[in-house]
């Protein structure tokens, strides 16, 4: 039996593969250090497990539920969006999905056709291009310099834009270089899509993780046009440690949420019973142990920061949100005698037993992911292996 074209034409995901490598070392018995997957190392909060045990003794967690969620949770999901954005929504602008990753997927399945263009800032999410081609669309990259940040222009999108261009993909903050748009690009990005009727996906997962005074501003937040021009993108994953319990969530125009929610009534049928009970906990609940999370990455951050920007060659700036450093390591690779930075991260593994990810999947062949996500011991022990390794391969 043939593989369809589409499956074939996929790339995998490095995030996942570089942490399946990493899991499959430490099967093996090795001292693994990993540093790979943006999962927060915390515990799911006591509040949001005993809401879910509670829905399971009550029977609630049994049955199916609504394709695009339980009301209870719409309504959690309106009141969150009310709060944090300041914007009024209806329970008919959520969709409740499996995942933020499903909720983009959903999205680009609902709105794009067959050669639609999709303009991606470079470094960009790994699944971010792949699904807009199992969409059909095309997906447009355009890349932001390192020394701005990572941040893209309105010049840079307007050059990039054509009679196809139908959606603009807004991350911020960002993965994997933890950048944050400010309010004033923001504004202008926002007003150019409007003028240009061009749809903004805004991925705010990680809009509650920023540090050192940073300020998140929801670009949907910023006039009523920009906000009729884009749909939220979010979830309960990183916030709330929960990503193994599947629960995102896409707001904005009700005609394109149907559409979305269609979609997912012939494929998912519905988000998992529990974990939708659980989720509405967590954005309804007490919102300490989320400032508590935030403030140990935080301190992770500005710990390991400058441990990091010591290695040789290492070029990076501080993040201001997420929880990744994103270094260019060009220079590190000329001294160890690399030309291909996912060799330099497979050879850092085998030798040194420090899984990083390839800055490849991003869009970033000079760069490396690195996730601090982990504790603090952790993350000191792998900057000492990751300097020996240096010092070794440059004595070569």
């Amino acid at each position: 039996m043939e593989i369809s074209k589409r499956a074939q034409k996929l790339e995998p995901s490095v995030t996942l593969a570089a942490a399946a490598k990493a899991n499959a070392l430490k099967a093996q018995g090795k001292d693994i250090l990993s540093l790979t997957v943006g999962e927060p190392d915390f515990t799911t909060p006591k509040n949001i497990q005993q809401a879910a045990i509670q829905a399971i003794e009550s029977g609630k967690a049994s049955y199916y539920t609504p394709s695009a969620g339980i009301p209870q949770l719409r309504e959690a999901v309106v009141q969150h969006i009310e709060t944090y954005y300041q914007l009024q929504y209806q329970p008919k602008n959520v969709i409740v999905t499996d995942g933020a990753k499903f909720a983009l997927y959903l999205l680009f399945q609902a709105v794009l056709n067959l050669g639609d263009e999709v303009i991606i800032p470079v470094p960009y999410w790994v699944s971010y291009g792949e699904q807009v081609k199992l969409a059909e669309g095309v997906p447009v990259f355009i890349t932001g310099a390192q020394e701005k940040e990572f941040k893209v222009t309105v010049e840079q999108l307007e050059a990039a834009r054509t009679d196809k261009t139908k959606l603009l993909i807004l991350n911020s903050p960002s993965n994997p270089t933890g950048m944050i748009y400010s309010e004033e690009e923001l504004r202008s990005i926002g007003e150019w899509a409007v003028a240009n009727n061009i749809l903004i996906v805004a991925d705010d997962i990680y809009g509650r993780l920023v540090y050192n005074g940073a300020t998140f501003t929801p670009i949907a937040s910023l006039s009523e046009a920009i906000r009729q021009q884009t749909i939220i993108i979010n979830g309960v994953s990183k916030s709330y440690a929960m990503t193994g319990w599947r629960i995102g969530y896409a707001v904005g125009d009700d005609k394109i949420i149907s559409a979305m929610n269609d979609i997912a009534s012939q494929s998912t049928s519905n988000p998992t019973a529990v974990s939708q009970y659980a989720a509405v906990e967590a954005l309804l609940g007490e919102q300490d142990t989320v400032e508590t999370m935030r403030q140990a990455f935080e301190e992770r951050l500005n710990t390991i920061y400058p441990q990091f920007a010591a290695l040789p060659g290492f070029k990076l700036q501080k993040p201001h949100g997420a929880f990744y450093l994103f270094p260019n390591i060009k220079e590190t690779m000329d001294l160890c005698g690399y030309t291909d930075v996912t060799k330099w991260v497979d050879d850092l593994l085998e030798e040194a037993q420090v899984a990083l990810v390839t800055g490849a999947g991003f869009g970033a062949p000079e760069n490396v992911r690195i996730s601090y996500a982990t504790d603090l011991a952790t993350l000191e022990e792998a900057v000492k292996r990751i300097a020996a390794f240096i010092e070794k391969k440059s004595k070569n």
